[in-house]
C-alpha cells in the first residue's frame, strides 16, 4: 500500500511540477495573462509549485525505507524521474500540439525504464 501511495503522490506532484515549469509557456494564448511580466509569471509558477512540494515531501517520506517505506533513496529518485518524463510527455502532447514525440525520444524513454529495472534488480 505504501508503494502505491508513494507512486500516486509522485504522479500528482509531478503533474503540478510540470504545470509550474512549462504551463506558463501557454500564457500567451490566454487573454488574462498576455501582459504579465516575468516576475508575475514566476510568482504564479511558485504558487503552483507549492502543491508539488506539498505532495512530493510526503511521497518521499512514505516511500523511503528508513521511514518504513518500500524504496531506497536511489529507487525513489529513479521512480520519480520516470514519472516526471511520463507526465511531461503526456502534458506536451496534450498542450503543445506543435511538439512531436519522435523515435529518439521513445528510445531514451525505454532506456530510463531499463534504468528502473536495473536499479530494482537485486
Amino acid at each position: 500500500m505504501k508503494a502505491l501511495t508513494t507512486i500516486f503522490l509522485l504522479i500528482l506532484s509531478n503533474t503540478f511540477m510540470t504545470f509550474a515549469w512549462y504551463g506558463h509557456l501557454k500564457f500567451k494564448e490566454m487573454s488574462w495573462s498576455q501582459n504579465l511580466g516575468l516576475v508575475a509569471v514566476i510568482f504564479i509558477s511558485w504558487g503552483i509549485a507549492l502543491f508539488e512540494y506539498a505532495l512530493q515531501v510526503p511521497a518521499n517520506r512514505i516511500g523511503y525505507s528508513e521511514y518504513g517505506g518500500p524504496f531506497s533513496l536511489v529507487q525513489l529518485k529513479v521512480i520519480q524521474e520516470v514519472i516526471t518524463l511520463t507526465v511531461f510527455v503526456i502534458f506536451s502532447l496534450i498542450f503543445f500540439k506543435n511538439e512531436t514525440f519522435r523515435v529518439n525520444h521513445l528510445i531514451g524513454f525505454v532506456f530510463l525504464v531499463l534504468a528502473v529495472y536495473f536499479i530494482f534488480k537485486k
